[in-house]
């Protein structure tokens, strides 16, 4: 594991080398990122699949991939499981390499054992702060998706209720078909 000083700057968190663990750069502070277990492998496949299909043509949709935000006035590197970037936020000649400097349309995180909705929850309010239009937290104990706007009330899907947003033109899912999909039997 890597050992840092805290108060790092996004310029030297960027400049960190390479180890076994993830990391996201929080309040200055090298934070490690929950390794994936089998359910949340599963949902990260399976909305990767669905995303990548409808997005087709539209735009960009990234599997943990670092994105340099703002939180409460100071760097942060998030790493969702999944994001989304439309082709009109999305330069055709992006060749960046490391942390995405583009803001995403769309952000999932998906929670871990050991995390709690209640600070994804938080962590969405971050992200939407921070100029992300929509964040979807993926609940495997609940079967559900709850999505976060800027400018209303969160919304949870669970069932057979589609998921439908003005934002996502066409793209049309139920938590039942992503539970399915991802093989995980209800309670």
């Amino acid at each position: 594991m890597l050992q840092t000083k805290n108060n790092l700057t996004l310029e030297e968190f960027l400049a960190l080398p390479e180890d076994d663990v993830t990391y996201e750069l929080v309040d200055g502070e090298v934070i490690p990122k929950m390794t994936p277990k089998k359910f949340h492998s599963r949902l990260t496949r399976v909305l990767l699949q669905l995303l990548d299909k409808w997005g087709v043509g539209r735009g960009e949709v990234c599997p943990e991939l670092a994105i340099k935000l703002t939180r409460r006035g100071r760097d942060w590197v998030p790493i969702p499981e999944l994001l989304y970037i439309s082709a009109e936020r999305f330069p055709l000649d992006w060749e960046e390499e490391g942390a995405c400097s583009v803001t995403p349309e769309l952000v999932i995180e998906i929670i871990s054992p050991g995390q709690t909705f209640g600070q994804l929850a938080a962590k969405a309010r971050d992200y939407l702060d921070a100029g992300v239009l929509r964040v979807w937290v993926v609940d495997s104990q609940a079967r559900s998706i709850t999505v976060f706007y800027p400018d209303a009330p969160p919304q949870t899907y669970m069932g057979s209720t589609p998921l439908i947003d003005v934002l996502f033109e066409g793209l049309e899912i139920t938590a039942e078909q992503v539970f399915q999909l991802a093989k995980i039997r209800g309670k």
